[in-house]
């Protein structure tokens, strides 16, 4: 559940209710996912895959990143984007729950333009000789500046960066949070923020999403 969900729950039922709907094969997915995992939370909201979809689809990107896959859902929705001869990488660490995304990702029609690798994410993005349009960053939070470190270069002026749960949950507005990922989160919002290479904008969507353009 997120942020705004646990304030205004109706409000966000009738924002679901308002919006495109998502694909069959997105709806097995996130039913599978509240079946079988322990934090099926961690999935993006149905909201927030229409968001990627439509952004994805605004750009029509050739190279996707994804740093955080879980089931798959949002690459699944980026996907939905991608060029005639576009490619998303979604990197992941957890090889138990692997088996899920693999799943959805060969029943997909985006079968052929998703890579996924599982490793450390900070070591794969070094590896990966790739430009990027578009990024997704839903990871774990206490690396979300590394990422953003090794992203930058490899963004193309005009790609897109975008950072989940930057809200997280309102604990942004401590003053003083003793929590490591509270306080990467808040040092990362506040660096791009402060990036005069930066045009960015902080969505009160779900748990909140940095979105991040590259002048």
């Amino acid at each position: 559940m997120s942020y705004f969900e646990e304030l205004d729950l109706p409000m966000d039922r009738y924002l679901e209710a308002n919006a495109s709907s998502e694909p069959e094969i997105l709806k097995k997915l996130r039913k599978e996912t509240y079946q079988k995992t322990t934090q099926p939370h961690m999935i993006s909201g149905y909201l927030q895959g229409r968001l990627l979809s439509i952004i994805s689809k605004m750009m029509s990107p050739n190279n996707i990143l994804e740093i955080g896959t879980f089931t798959g859902y949002a690459t699944l929705c980026l996907a939905e984007g991608l060029s005639k001869d576009g490619k998303i990488y979604t990197l992941d660490k957890n090889e138990d729950l692997a088996y899920i995304p693999k799943k959805y990702f060969a029943e997909s029609e985006f079968s052929n333009q998703i890579e996924f690798i599982l490793g450390d994410a900070r070591q794969e993005i070094k590896n990966l000789d790739v430009t990027w349009d578009l990024v997704f960053i839903d990871a774990d939070k206490e690396s979300y500046l590394k990422y953003l470190e090794l992203i930058k270069p490899k963004l193309r002026s005009g790609g897109v960066i975008l950072i989940d749960n930057v809200l997280w949950y309102g604990k942004v507005l401590e003053e003083n949070p003793s929590n490591k990922a509270t306080q990467q989160i808040k040092l990362v919002n506040k660096i791009v923020a402060e990036d005069p290479d930066f045009e960015n904008l902080i969505l009160p969507l779900r748990d909140g999403i940095h979105l991040i353009r590259k002048k």
